[in-house]
């Protein structure tokens, strides 16, 4: 695995920096989206609903939706519903998004429904963050896994209690945007850099004149723009296709330590350092012995433990990095002393303790 991080590094190293377009580094101020979710019921399902003796939520949400429709059920009733699954509906509102226009909804359930399959989401309302309903979702939900079962046995292909609905909601509230408010807009950079905020605004006063963008910080730049809203359109189109040289990323390594997984950018260097490996295996275990009296005696059989523990300790090696090493040769230094990624995770922490390596290193 490491190796083939090595081989595919290698090429990233020899190309050149290259111009990135402004809209790929940077987002304009208030364009947004916005996170919408809702409770809602699936009817439909072939017998594959939530058990609801452990869900009593769905049994009153279908009584409460009832009562809605106008029919009342005689008191005491109780309701077994095969059919029926309580879920969750999430989506995000697009900017600038208009009632009228339709958005994909995801279904989640929330009970103990096996499959969501052929299910029919009801009427939901989708509410934002203030409480406030922004879109009303409803549709045929489409689960891309599959399962079967039968005599015992049982099998599954993806989750079968998620689904997705296409243009499963439709608008109802529009958000309302200050863009170009003061005839001016904020530009945010995805990272802070004080280097490339000071490129952006150099290109941009070189293209639309002096005076055009200011810089507040290493991350947002304030941008003049006509007051005209089809000026405005026109200019921020332009503003966001221009091709802008962005500084060389910060030397950065991130461990993840449930998967064992190492994602390291090719600015990652080490000082002089020498880097050894070994591995000791501990085996603690016993063989169990019988002692059985000779026939017509008058003793008794002995069971005895007979403890046993070894240590074995792989050959260690020594590798010697030089100072500046590249990311390449950091890579083929751990193939050579055999480490493998979840070793690489302690090496790469003690490194970072002895002051070795040039990165920060983030542990997800």
């Amino acid at each position: 695995m490491i190796a083939l991080a090595a081989a595919l590094i290698c090429p990233i190293l020899s190309t050149p920096a290259r111009a990135e377009r402004l809209k790929d580094i940077a987002s304009f101020g208030g364009v947004r989206q916005n996170q919408l979710s809702g409770y809602g019921i699936v009817v439909g399902l072939d017998g594959t609903g939530d058990q609801t003796t452990q869900t009593p939520f769905t049994v009153q949400s279908i009584m409460a939706m009832l009562q809605q429709k106008g029919i009342s059920l005689p008191a005491g009733t109780q309701l077994q519903l095969k059919n029926v699954a309580a879920v969750m509906v999430t989506t995000s509102l697009p900017a600038f998004a208009q009632p009228g226009q339709t958005i994909d909804v995801t279904v989640s359930s929330m009970g103990n429904a096996k499959s969501l399959r052929g299910g029919t989401l009801l009427m939901t309302p989708l509410q934002g963050a203030d409480g406030q309903v922004y879109a009303m979702a409803q549709g045929n939900i489409l689960v891309g896994g599959v399962g079967a079962s039968g005599g015992g046995a049982s099998t599954q292909v993806n989750q079968l209690a998620v689904g997705r609905i296409s243009a499963g909601a439709t608008v109802e509230r529009a958000v309302a945007s200050n863009l170009g408010a003061d005839n001016q807009v904020k530009l945010e950079l995805n990272t802070t850099d004080f280097s490339t905020a000071s490129r952006v605004v150099e290109a941009i006063n070189d293209k639309f004149g002096p005076g055009i963008a200011t810089a507040l910080d290493g991350r947002v730049i304030r941008v003049r723009v006509p007051s005209s809203s089809d000026q405005r359109v026109s200019f921020l189109g332009i503003l966001e296709n221009m091709d802008v040289r962005s500084s060389e990323a910060a030397a950065k390594v991130i461990l993840n330590a449930r998967t064992g997984s190492i994602v390291m950018n090719r600015a990652v260097t080490l000082d002089t350092c020498a880097i050894s490996h070994g591995n000791l295996t501990v085996t603690i275990g016993g063989d169990t012995q019988v002692s059985q009296p000779p026939a017509g005696s008058r003793g008794a059989t002995v069971v005895t433990q007979n403890p046993s523990a070894s240590v074995k300790k792989d050959p260690g090696r020594v590798i010697m990095l030089n100072n500046g090493a590249s990311l390449a040769e950091v890579v083929k230094a751990m193939n050579a002393i055999g480490a493998t990624p979840q070793d690489l995770l302690s090496i790469l922490q003690s490194l970072k303790a002895a002051g070795s390596l040039r990165a920060e290193l983030e542990i997800i």
